[in-house]
C-alpha cells in the first residue's frame, strides 16, 4: 500500500470518495428531470446532494498541517450514504 511505503518519508496518501455531488455528470444522469433529481436526492441521509465545494474542503483538510497524522485513508464525502 503506498500510504505504508512513503509515510516515513512524510508523504500521505489518502483517498477522497465523494457520493452524489450536484455536478454537471449528474446533471446529465438526471437529464434535468425534478423527479429524477428528487430519486438522487432521497438516497441521501442529509436529504441533498452535496456541492464540489464540499468535495474540496474535504480535500484542504487532507492537504493541511490538521491533517498530518492522516495517511491511509479512504475519507467518504457522501452525507451519509454509505453510513446507512
Amino acid at each position: 500500500m503506498a500510504a505504508l511505503d512513503y509515510a516515513r518519508a512524510g508523504i500521505r496518501v489518502n483517498a477522497v470518495c465523494p457520493g452524489v455531488i450536484r455536478t454537471p455528470m449528474v446533471e446529465r444522469a438526471t437529464g434535468g428531470s425534478p423527479e429524477a433529481e428528487a430519486q438522487f436526492t432521497a438516497l441521501e441521509p442529509v436529504g441533498r446532494m452535496g456541492t464540489p465545494e464540499e468535495v474540496a474542503e474535504a480535500v484542504l483538510w487532507l492537504c493541511s498541517d490538521a491533517a498530518s497524522f492522516v495517511t491511509g485513508h479512504p475519507m467518504v464525502v457522501d452525507g451519509g450514504l454509505v453510513a446507512q
